[in-house]
């Protein structure tokens, strides 16, 4: 015993110096919040100091300030390792979550969001239409997107969100929580002050945040010559803008109006006796966005019920009600093709008032009025080609603990996630659109059922203590939905999918998802005198999606943390004014992502010819029921220390190994398939993340608080399926994003300009144009980079000086390439800066070479003009890839708010019993950006693999909003 004793000192005095710290033999010395405790999965509340993996949590407030109409986009450079992708389809569009890299080929890399211990479904982007779950991002007319799950949460009725990203931490979750868990927390009752009542009110508007960079010196016309009357050719190669006659107007900031936006939140919680508390909430939201004649409201209700009763108050429940009601009107849509009126406002010619062609065009059943014959004006687009969809969602959960004694306790949890959505359609007459109509029906919903058993004692052994929790779930979940549309109505404009010329032409679907997955796991934890813990988890998964041989799968996990701050102070006193707190961690977790329902065995589908008669068709990809689920193997350690109990540091490094992957492998056309699904591919994400939060002023009247985070992400495919090198993403046309061996996720491909590439040739590098003198591209694609950030990070600065608060966030991502199909379509009709350098279209010689026909090279000698140039690089449906394919990095001054809040004094005599105002500003300023204008953050198809495409995207939005707080 007295050798261990020495051994801890000399310990002791060596973690000291190391940190240059002052020791000694006290126990007055403060530790803060050491002994926090923390929602962990399933609801299991633990001190965060025995936690053996990376743990992070989020303020309700914080997300509250950011008033942001999805909560999904509040936590934005809040979290360590967290990317958010955001669609830029209007105020209900669809924003993805991306935690520590894509671990997955083909499925969603999404964390699994939990709100009150229960599931909840964060379907984004477009619906799949499909049994076999294919997505409809087609590049010339996508589907449209229709919000993710997250998107109906209340920011107000959030107490906190804790984001789990290892395996350790989301094992219990199974194949469910592979890619991590977003576990949300709702407000329950508190007693306050008065009666308990909050009402908060917001208004807001909304413009344009960028704009690409756009020539302002040259009109409509080709070869610096005005076009003739009733031309189709809309370029912008004409002759220069004087200022005079010819004026510059600016189409982007004339169409697109102010949005305004209000929400008004009124909220009760209250004990209601001794052990029972309330809270209820009703919320409304009204957008009207900046996109002309769209619109989305959501109407929220929450009550929710906790009480503690009987006998030595050993019952314990929850009980709450969630509904929520959201219409959109006129979501806009993506792709080239005639349904994304933006095309046609970005591209017009800048000599020509996007208003003059706006009267008598917002009324159904009017002929399109445009620049030319065949053109579609984008007000008859907005008021005429219309669509429109209402949700209604119930989350329902109940809970019921009853603690037996002292050590053991059992509980049991039900929870429903449920929505009904309906959507249209219609296409009125009036433009080259066909006249047409479609209408759906989808009805979702996912139960379970969770029991547990928890048995849970200190110093049961000596010094040694634990717990041990066994579980039970059933889940079901099922999406059954009606899809039908015609494009040949009889009537003209008489929107019902009988009134067609061609029944057997009706596109119709009928989509029934059904799965269930049945779990038993355990939990169990051993813990030493409080300083040292061993997690341990298992988990069996029984899917309905697998075959019976393989539907048996286990998911185990194993983590420690050893708290060396409270080691050291209870084996010889030892503690620090400095460093008040010190913990190592580490964890190893097998997870993964599960087969989609109907994945399995080959069927057919019926449908009909053009005669009317039934036939069996094929689906496209041909299953294999001897496949598996995915497997997902992390390891991460860590550390958390906290100095002077005021600056507290989280430091992890993780590596995250996906294998298994369930790949749909290209077969022959003839062999009757287009593809095979397989068990293949090993993908690998490492990485380091560190969390700094620290209060560097902290008085009666004046505090600074820094909170800050830091993410490096490495990405790489290790191997795919047999002899295969390069797996398809997404993508289109010469620009393709693959999966790679050897290389990072989502590799770019496409065409280079091309150029001499021997070099020992002293043209080395120097552009090889034709006999024209024009660039040429090569005739293969080649690696142009990949979509993946090198860094991601995060600064948010707190300031309060008496009733005075501000707060502002920097935020950004480092590395990683996207292309921009807008900038190429740009620079086709002449509207791209690039197309005018220095205002001017002076004729020049390409600093290349001609190829001669014995060999060898000529140095170029051909004059050549800004369109000719132009037209050569944006040849064909997006050009040569090279030219458009940007560096992604971006750094934004995201949030500011300030805010005021009343002294109580005021109040004293009144009912009010406080009173707050604030104004907060997003997307403020782009510091940082090399993208031409372009949004970084702007995406193509949401629900896609492929995140680095961008195609003609909806300009991003800033908004500022005004916000009124009262309590009563």
């Amino acid at each position: 015993m007295n050798r261990m004793i020495i051994k801890v000192g000399v310990l002791s005095s060596l973690f000291f110096c190391f940190t240059e710290l002052s020791a000694q033999k006290t126990d007055s010395t403060k530790v803060g919040k050491i002994d926090e405790v923390v929602v962990t999965a399933y609801g299991v509340k633990k001190e965060k100091k025995s936690l053996g993996y990376s743990f992070q949590d989020v303020k309700g407030q914080a997300l509250v300030d950011a008033k942001e109409t999805n909560v999904t986009n509040a936590l934005v450079g809040k979290v360590a390792g967290m990317q958010v992708i955001k669609g830029g389809f209007g105020p209900a569009s669809s924003s993805r979550i991306n935690l520590r890299g894509f671990n997955s080929l083909t499925g969603d890399s999404q964390p699994l969001i939990v709100v009150d211990g229960v599931p909840l479904s964060n379907g984004m982007g477009v619906k799949a239409k499909q049994n076999n779950g294919e997505f409809n991002n087609d590049f010339w007319n996508p589907d449209l997107d229709m919000g993710n799950g997250l998107n109906d949460i209340n920011a107000e009725d959030i107490e906190s969100i804790s984001v789990l990203k290892g395996g350790a931490a989301s094992a219990l979750y199974g194949s469910r929580g592979g890619n991590g868990v977003i576990l949300i927390t709702t407000k329950t009752g508190k007693k306050k002050g008065g009666i308990g009542i909050t009402y908060t009110t917001n208004l807001g508007f909304e413009t344009i945040f960028m704009k690409p960079d756009m020539q302002t010196s040259f009109g409509l016309g080709q070869n610096g010559a005005a076009n003739p009357a009733n031309s189709d050719n809309t370029s912008s190669w004409g002759p220069a803008l004087d200022g005079t006659t010819m004026k510059r107007y600016d189409n982007l900031s004339n169409f697109f109006k102010t949005g305004i936006n209000s929400q008004h939140t009124l909220s009760f919680q209250e004990n209601l006796g001794e052990g029972t508390s309330l809270y209820t909430s009703i919320n409304y939201l009204n957008d009207n966005s900046q996109i002309p004649n769209s619109k989305f409201e959501r109407f929220n209700f929450m009550a929710k019920m906790n009480s503690v009763f009987g006998k030595e108050k050993r019952w314990t429940s929850e009980v709450k009600v969630q509904y929520i009601s959201s219409k959109a009107r006129n979501r806009p849509s993506g792709g080239r093709g005639d349904g994304n009126y933006y095309s046609n406002i970005l591209l017009m010619p800048q000599d020509i008032d996007i208003r003059d062609y706006r009267e008598g065009q917002m009324q159904n059943n009017i002929k399109s009025n445009w620049i030319s014959p065949n053109g579609i004006n984008p007000y008859w687009s907005a008021y005429n080609s219309l669509n429109a969809d209402k949700k209604d969602r119930a989350l329902l959960n109940s809970y019921l603990k009853y603690q037996f004694n002292d050590w053991l306790s059992a509980d049991v949890r039900l929870g429903t996630d449920f929505y009904a959505l309906n959507a249209d359609a219609r296409v009125w007459t009036g433009s080259s659109r066909r006249n047409s109509y479609a209408t759906s029906e989808e009805k979702f919903y996912e139960n379970n059922y969770i029991v547990n058993l928890t048995a849970k004692k200190d110093n049961l052994f000596g010094k040694w203590g634990g717990s041990f929790a066994l579980y039970g779930q059933l889940m079901e979940t099922r999406t059954k939905a009606l899809y039908f549309s015609t494009q040949n109505l009889i009537v003209p404009n008489v929107f019902s999918v009988t009134n067609t010329s061609d029944l057997a032409g009706i596109a119709n679907n009928e989509v029934d998802l059904w799965k269930k997955i049945n779990s038993a796991f355990a939990a169990l934890e051993i813990n030493y005198d409080g300083y040292w813990f061993i997690n341990a988890t298992f988990r069996n998964d029984w899917s309905s999606t697998l075959s019976v041989e393989n539907r048996y799968y286990s998911y185990p996990a194993l983590s420690t943390s050893l708290v060396l701050t409270d080691m050291l102070n209870k084996l010889n006193g030892t503690t620090s004014k400095v460093l008040t707190f010190a913990k190592l961690r580490a964890a190893y977790a097998v997870t993964g992502n599960g087969l989609n329902p109907y994945e399995l065995y080959n069927t057919y589908k019926l449908a009909a010819d053009p005669t009317g008669h039934a036939v069996l068709g094929r689906l496209r990809t041909l299953y294999d029921s001897s496949v598996q689920a995915e497997k997902l193997k992390t390891f991460e350690v860590g550390a958390d220390l906290k100095f002077f109990n005021r600056v507290s540091l989280d430091v992890s490094y993780f590596v995250n190994t996906a294998t298994k992957q369930l790949i749909n492998l290209p077969m022959n056309p003839l062999s009757g398939y287009e593809n095979k699904k397989v068990n293949g591919g090993k993908i690998q994400n490492s990485g380091i993340e560190v969390v700094l939060n620290t209060d560097i002023f902290k008085n009666e009247n004046f505090n600074w608080n820094v909170n800050a985070n830091f993410s490096k992400l490495k990405s790489e495919v290790k191997e795919l399926y047999g002899s295969i090198s390069k797996y398809p993403l997404g993508g289109y046309d010469n620009v393709t994003f693959f999966a790679e061996v050897g290389k990072p996720f989502g590799a770019i491909y496409g065409t280079k300009f091309l150029r001499v590439e021997d070099p020992n040739n002293p043209n080395y590098g120097k552009l090889i144009v034709g006999a024209n003198g024009l660039p040429q591209a090569t005739p293969d694609q080649y690696y142009l980079g990949d979509q993946n950030p090198r860094m991601l990070f995060g600064l948010t600065n707190s300031f309060s000086y008496k009733n005075i608060g501000l707060s502002f966030q920097i935020d950004g991502r480092i590395g990683g390439k996207f292309y921009s199909g807008t900038q190429s379509a740009l620079q086709k009709v002449g509207l791209a800066a690039d197309t005018a350098p220095g205002g001017r279209r002076d004729n020049f010689v390409l600093d290349a070479v001609v190829q001669q026909s014995g060999g060898g090279y000529a140095a170029n000698t051909k004059e050549i003009t800004q369109q000719d140039y132009w037209a050569a690089v944006t040849t064909g449906n997006l050009g040569i890839t090279e030219q458009n394919i940007y560096d992604a990095t971006n750094i934004r001054l995201r949030n500011i708010q300030v805010s005021y809040s009343f002294p109580k004094s005021l109040f004293q005599k009144f009912a009010l019993q406080s009173a707050k105002v604030a104004f907060t500003a997003n997307n403020v300023w782009m510091l940082y950006s090399k993208a031409k204008g372009i949004d970084p953050e702007s995406v193509f198809a949401i629900n896609s693999n492929a995140v680095g495409f961008e195609n003609l995207s909806f300009p991003t939005t800033r908004s500022y909003l005004f916000t009124i707080t009262l309590g009563f």
